[in-house]
């Protein structure tokens, strides 16, 4: 039986994937003149690297400037843009009355305390999790068994909820029971090993006391 919940964010929680993309793509185009295709991003996400993989010459110099930009964009984006996800609240709130939960983020701690300013996602949470607060990102499975250490769980009574193949990876190498929410983003991404496929969170109430 389920016990505990580890949510991944971007994609899940709040819809900002899409504004990640598009802050990376202007930064790579205004410093190096690339121009980022979707499907080259969608792979440069999986294998959990930087998007300046797309600018090979680029020296260490240029790509601090250009990801300084970048952040600086996606922050704009993150205060202006809806980045809701429908009935979040009424979900968390019946899933918070069977489940423990904490998120499971790649996100900087700085972006996520604005996607999150005022949100009221985080009281459902026992923790939040950031790329600060583990060694290894995913796709590997560092942040998934660190979440599962600060629970002090077994990995058969948690489940992750992810909607990236990345985060899929990650769930996998740490062994824990992962289903996939759709996001219309992630969409093309191989999610074949995942436990569960789901078309929206809402369905988690109804299937978590099935696993």
């Amino acid at each position: 039986m389920k016990k505990f919940i580890l949510f991944d964010n971007d994609g899940v929680l709040v819809e900002t994937e899409p504004l990640y993309f598009e802050a990376s793509k202007k930064a790579l185009k205004e410093f190096f003149d690339v121009k980022l295709h979707f499907d080259e991003y969608m792979n440069i996400m999986t294998e959990g690297n930087g998007v300046w993989v797309a600018a090979p010459n680029a020296t260490n110099e240029e790509i601090i400037r250009a990801r300084n930009q970048r952040d600086i964009y996606y922050q704009e984006y993150l205060k202006k843009e809806d980045i809701a996800i429908d009935n979040i609240h009424d979900i968390l709130n019946e899933l918070s009355k069977s489940y423990r939960m904490g998120i499971v983020t790649t996100s900087r701690r700085v972006d996520f305390e604005i996607i999150h300013n005022n949100r009221g996602i985080t009281n459902f949470m026992d923790f939040v999790l950031c790329v600060e607060d583990y060694k290894r990102a995913k796709p590997y499975p560092d942040p998934y068994l660190k979440g599962l250490k600060l629970f002090n769980a077994q990995k058969d009574e948690t489940v992750i909820v992810e909607d990236s193949q990345r985060g899929l990876i990650s769930a996998n190498s740490a062994d824990i029971d992962c289903i996939i929410v759709h996001n219309e983003f992630t969409k093309t991404q191989d999610f074949s090993t995942a436990k569960q496929k789901i078309g929206s969170l809402k369905e988690l109430i109804d299937i978590l006391p099935t696993l």
